[in-house]
């Protein structure tokens, strides 16, 4: 129980602090408003390290499904106690996201646009492309799972990890956030997004739940797919196990793009019956004026 606990307080902890630093910079009358995309980075890298300092020696401190899932399937993590911590995480996240919500009580009325209040919670695309998206979350998530494991394999870091991987949580966020918000950890966004659609907010939006499988699926998929590659190039290990992740997530990149081409072209449609609709509705008001 202890692991457990330890996943449960850390992971409230990171969020608690990350969704406070979302609150604080974009919630009106807040004093951080507006303080910008660097203090919202800033701001998460140093949350995973408080969090890892806190409570690393009781758990791991993994706070993310992709690290658990991840370590598990190179054989660095037992079977056995993956469920224990994907829930303790996911608990962790939305505590830490109801306490965040607490934080800034007042300022939920004073700020109108729901979308803003939205992003306080959850991540979502800067330009929505499903292909895009996913693949910006792979990508992220291959990064993050491989300089872990790369971290862990260098002595002269020991005792530093936490302040190491603070740092490569600020980078990862201002290098690969920008087209999706980098969410890396299913649980960051998924536990926060069902607090938003508990809680009282007033003057919210829907929880948008139609993108939230995406920082789901993609983190998972490329995190695996950065752990056999360590496995696989670095240690000579679990070659065929990299191929079938490779062929696994080119088959979800697969999927997304055609689920993307098949929406564009229901747009066009739509947009094309729109245009012969309003040019028949003038050419009708025409005939009518002439006679």
């Amino acid at each position: 129980m202890e692991a457990f606990w330890g996943e449960l307080v850390g992971t409230a902890i990171l969020l608690f602090l990350g969704c406070s630093v979302c609150a604080g910079t974009s919630l009106k009358k807040s004093f951080g408003n507006n303080a910008g995309w660097l203090a919202i980075q800033f701001g998460w890298g140093m949350s995973v390290m408080i969090a890892i300092f806190a409570v690393g020696k009781f758990s791991g401190a993994h706070f993310n499904p992709v690290v658990t899932i991840t370590f598990a399937l190179i054989g660095e993590f037992p079977w056995s106690e993956v469920p224990g911590y994907l829930l303790a995480q996911l608990l962790g996240a939305m505590l830490g996201a109801a306490a965040a919500y607490l934080q800034y009580l007042p300022h939920w009325k004073e700020t109108e646009d729901p979308n803003v209040k939205l992003t306080v919670f959850v991540t979502k695309p800067a330009i929505p492309h499903t292909f895009a998206n996913i693949l910006s979350e792979m990508l992220a998530a291959f990064i993050l799972i491989l300089a872990l494991l790369t971290i862990g394999a260098n002595r002269f870091s020991e005792g530093l990890h936490p302040l190491i991987i603070g740092f490569l949580i600020l980078t990862l966020g201002l290098s690969l956030g920008g087209s999706t918000g980098a969410a890396m950890n299913p649980a960051r966004d998924i536990g926060p997004r069902i607090i938003h659609f508990l809680l009282p907010i007033p003057g919210k939006r829907d929880s948008n739940w139609g993108y939230a499988w995406i920082p789901i699926v993609g983190p998972i998929m490329g995190g695996s797919i950065g752990g056999f590659f360590y496995q696989a190039v670095f240690l000579g290990e679990m070659i065929p196990q990299l191929f079938f992740s490779l062929g696994l997530g080119l088959v979800v990149l697969a999927v997304s793009y055609l689920a993307d081409l098949n929406r564009h072209k229901k747009s066009d449609s739509i947009g094309r019956l729109q245009h012969k609709t309003i040019f028949g509705q003038l050419v009708y008001n025409e005939k009518i004026r002439k006679s």
